[in-house]
């Protein structure tokens, strides 16, 4: 079953996001798409555009009016007028167009799904943390802030960065609750202390290497990160040295990435068909291809016994890769090859991942073991869950990026 927090959309309300293709922060920053004519052009154009492009409008495949009244709602206050000439406009000139329904999966697994409108409109929660307390942090990468959940009071909080536009965007927490951050947009490592709103920066230290990406802790207690120039990274918090190296092949584009039993990063190459390890020690990376030279992964995840998954975000597919034999398996996901598989975890050797470019997204539950499918609809639509972790008592946290809000998944 599913259920709504009270602040979440009214029941039955599914959205989809303004953008499946790219993560937010490489949105085409060049001349905006034209706009039809019309009452609210000019004031969309104004509103709209403080915060992202118009290709997000124009390429968003279109919405009912309800649901264009209830993403307004999450990204900006109109006054009264102002809005009803928005939705309007919006709904007569970008109505539902070209979705991909989602394939609902039924089974025997319970879940319930609760969801908060996260306090700053159009912030767009990129990534969640599932801290060590319980509480569930997001990185608002439009609003260059981090926020605060209290999952058992629904108390939420956020903290302004002190550089703007900063554009955080992955989580990581070390041993004394200080939360990371990766500031893709101002070539950062940062480290927020929750205790004090105090952040620290760690500028990237290598010519050429910009957009940190997604952030994870060894168990020593070594930050390593991903960065879309094609480098991985490695930040020692007690000493403050930063390595950061480049990968072997041109072109890559490391995504995500986690750290197995033995201390070893993997990551996932979304512009290649690979999956790469990196040496803690030496930081020398080594690169396994994919079979299927369109493969695209995007997020990964690992079971107990260090095998690899991965969402295949171009074809529709999740990925098994075995580090100890080479061999690789997939799994066409539920909705089909235009389901775009992105964020994914394990919680007891179980996969759960999210289709991103499916009406409603989806949380899609797969058994290894039984290669048994099952999946449900996000209440609010998702928005393109891009990243999702599990808690420490055995649930999910979700950031839903385009509905402005985070949730959590409890397993029953």
């Amino acid at each position: 079953m599913t259920a709504h927090s009270p602040l979440t959309l009214s029941a039955g309300l599914l959205l989809v996001t303004l953008a499946v293709a790219a993560p937010i922060a490489q949105a085409p920053r060049g001349a905006p798409p034209p706009l039809p004519e019309g009452p609210a052009k000019a004031l969309v154009e104004s509103t709209c555009a403080k915060c992202h492009g118009l290709n997000f409008i124009v390429n968003s495949g279109g919405y009912t009016r309800a649901e264009w009244d209830e993403l307004i709602q999450s990204m900006v206050a109109l006054p009264g007028a102002d809005r009803t000439t928005t939705i309007d406009y919006l709904a007569k000139n970008f109505p539902p167009s070209g979705r991909t329904t989602a394939k609902i999966v039924p089974g025997t697994a319970k879940v319930n799904i609760r969801e908060w409108m996260v306090p700053t409109l159009g912030s767009r929660p990129h990534d969640p943390l599932a801290s060590a307390n319980g509480d569930i942090w997001w990185t608002g990468q439009f609003a260059s802030r981090l926020g605060r959940l209290d999952v058992k009071t629904g108390d939420l909080k956020e903290f302004p960065l002190k550089t703007p536009e900063s554009g955080p965007h992955g989580l990581a927490e070390d041993r004394s609750g200080n939360v990371w951050f990766t500031a893709i947009s101002k070539n950062y490592i940062g480290k927020l202390d929750p205790k004090t709103g105090g952040v620290t920066e760690y500028p990237l230290n290598e010519p050429g290497a910009r957009g940190p990406h997604t952030p994870i802790f060894d168990q020593q207690g070594t930050l390593f990160f991903t960065l879309q120039s094609g480098h991985v990274g490695r930040l020692v918090p007690a000493t403050g040295v930063m390595t950061i190296v480049k990968t072997p092949s041109e072109n890559t584009y490391p995504y995500g990435i986690q750290v197995n039993s033995k201390g070893v990063p993997w990551y996932v190459d979304f512009r290649g068909n690979r999956v790469a390890s990196v040496d803690p020690v030496t930081m020398k990376i080594t690169e396994y291809t994919l079979p299927d030279p369109a493969a695209r992964p995007r997020r990964i995840a690992l079971t107990s016994d260090d095998v690899v998954w991965y969402t295949d975000f171009a074809r529709g597919y999740l990925g098994r890769f075995d580090p100890r034999t080479g061999a690789v398996k997939e799994w066409l996901s539920p909705s089909g090859a235009s389901s775009q598989p992105y964020g994914i975890a394990t919680e007891k050797d179980i996969v759960w991942y999210s289709e991103s470019a499916v009406t409603p997204n989806t949380l899609v539950r797969f058994d290894p073991k039984t290669e048994a499918f099952q999946s449900w609809a996000i209440p609010s639509g998702g928005g393109v869950v891009r990243n999702m972790m599990r808690t420490s008592d055995g649930n999910l946290a979700l950031a839903c990026s385009g509905v402005n809000r985070v949730a959590l998944v409890e397993i029953k």
